[in-house]
């Protein structure tokens, strides 16, 4: 595990060389943030210049929190449940195959991973999406307990938890390409 060592100025000279960008460039090098999702830094590229982490993020999530139901279910459906299909077989993004590393997804006993799928089926079958969470900080057992407590709300708290969720995983995710201190 590598620790951010950035500074404040190389966090600035980074946004300012993010604001400077071209539209396409731009996406590009955001692309990641919001899983298969590149629509948002899209649309909040004409927010530009960003002075600070905080309002990047604040731009791209309002691109979310004003995106019709539609693309915001496209959103969350973009995320591959944890533990699941796409870990198994590597299809992960870089940045997912991280993040549940991070948080011991990857060291599962049978068990628990057995645990874990079927928590992610109900949800699924409750929802009709995945199970979004930002595992970082988080073990497996807590984001098992989680996924269980969730399984109570009702169909538009979970979406809108997703959507608050997918939100601290794009920051997490800024802060790592910008070279914030985590």
């Amino acid at each position: 595990m590598t620790h951010n060592t950035a500074t404040p100025d190389r966090t600035e000279a980074a946004l300012a060389e993010l604001s400077r960008l071209p539209q396409a460039e731009f996406v590009a090098r955001l692309e990641g943030i919001f899983e298969h999702s590149p629509w948002i830094a899209e649309r909040a590229w004409s927010a530009e210049p960003f002075g600070t982490i905080d309002a990047l993020h604040a731009a791209m999530c309002l691109v979310v929190d004003t995106a019709c139901k539609n693309e915001q279910l496209g959103l969350i459906c973009a995320h591959p449940e944890l533990a699941g299909k796409e870990a198994e077989a590597g299809t992960l993004t870089t940045a997912s195959t991280g993040e549940q590393r991070g948080a011991g997804l990857d060291q599962c006993s049978k068990e628990e991973l057995q645990r874990l799928r079927d928590l992610n089926k109900a949800y699924r079958e409750r929802f009709g999406f995945p199970f979004v969470v930002a595992v970082k900080g988080l073990t497996r057992h807590q984001i098992m307990d989680r996924v269980e407590a969730r399984l109570s709300n009702d169909r538009d708290t979970e979406f809108r938890t997703c959507l608050r969720e997918i939100g601290k995983i794009a920051r997490f995710r800024l802060d790592a390409i910008l070279g914030a201190s985590a």
